[in-house]
């Protein structure tokens, strides 16, 4: 199976593409992957050193919004798994434009070369934030979108542009929207490596507001197991979840963080909420359960402790992206 996936070099593609070329999905044999990833500041080769001298990988550098590349990459895969975004919520208060034209855009012109060049599936991996905020219980796939954040509303927008395709071209598209990832390998302007890497280095850590939003935490190979199965069994025109099935308030979080880093809470400064700030995401992940057998596999606190171990002892991974991390460059 030949596939291409974009934003491979980032967090949570690397992950696919390394699990997929070491044999971890045993249902996929003898992949072939083209990685296409814009190496924008919180994409890395890094992540792909373990299978950069891989046969079955082939890496291109260049921007989904490229027309005339994404049509020269396209041709002869047989699915494509669409990472490639920018994610950042704070950024995107401050600056969406990037957000805007990479999520919408960017998907446009990935949908359009995928319908031209007669492309299989196409899965394009979304987030829990575009249904905004829930007070109690947990979301649907059929629930419509309510979406605070200029990032939030990018990635709705993508969202609703790939089942437009699968409604329109035929296309066989399935969206799969997860809970927040963690694990090795994410880049450190994100919570959870934020706080170890400022914890680890000395530094204080902001909590924002009254620390009381609270999210559902999922280990970024347990959401890839999921794409796998999105992506080989998935119904086309369909949306499915991807939790973690462990909810957090960010102050319970950042005690996790602080006892696994052996600092204490005058290590945690107060710092004003951030804009249209949700307060509490959750998904309901019964659909990907019964139809796919999906199961989170790996326990918070587990993946959690093997994740600030991991950035304890890869310091020379995340000590040269922290310039990157606080300028976006």
């Amino acid at each position: 199976m030949r596939i291409l996936v974009t934003g491979g070099a980032g967090f949570i593609g690397s992950n696919f593409v390394r699990n997929l070329l070491s044999g971890r999905y045993p249902k996929i044999p003898n992949p072939k992957v083209t990685v296409l990833d814009a190496l924008t500041y919180s994409g890395t080769l890094t992540n792909l050193r373990p299978v950069a001298d891989h046969p079955g990988c082939t890496f291109v550098q260049g921007d989904i919004r490229d027309v005339e590349l994404v049509n020269s990459v396209v041709p002869g895969h047989d699915a494509v798994v669409h990472f490639a975004a920018e994610s950042h919520v704070d950024r995107s208060i401050h600056g969406p434009l990037p957000f805007v034209t990479t999520n919408v855009t960017g998907t446009a012109v990935l949908l359009d070369a995928a319908r031209a060049h007669r492309t299989g599936r196409f899965v394009h991996v979304s987030t829990d934030e575009v249904y905004g905020s829930i007070p109690a219980g947990s979301w649907r796939e059929d629930q419509p979108l309510a979406p605070n954040s200029p990032y939030a509303a990018s990635k709705a927008g993508s969202d609703l542009l790939a089942l437009s395709y699968h409604r329109t071209h035929g296309l066989d598209v399935v969206v799969t929207r997860c809970s927040n990832n963690y694990g090795p390998h994410q880049f450190p302007e994100k919570v959870i490596p934020l706080f170890v890497t400022r914890l680890l280095a000395g530094q204080d850590v902001p909590l924002y507001g009254d620390g009381g939003n609270v999210r559902d935490w999922l280990h970024v190979d347990d959401h890839c197991a999921g794409i796998e199965l999105a992506l080989r069994g998935g119904r086309s025109g369909e949306v499915y979840h991807i939790g973690g099935g462990t909810e957090l308030t960010n102050r319970e979080l950042t005690g996790l963080l602080l006892r696994a880093c052996g600092a204490g809470w005058e290590r945690v400064r107060a710092v004003e909420d951030r804009k249209g700030h949700d307060r509490r995401y959750s998904l309901a992940i019964g659909k990907i359960q019964e139809e796919l057998g999906y199961r989170p596999s790996i326990p918070f606190e587990q993946g959690l402790a093997a994740t600030v171990d991991w950035y304890r002892d890869n310091a020379t991974w995340w000590e040269p992206l922290l310039d990157r991390a606080a300028l976006g460059v």
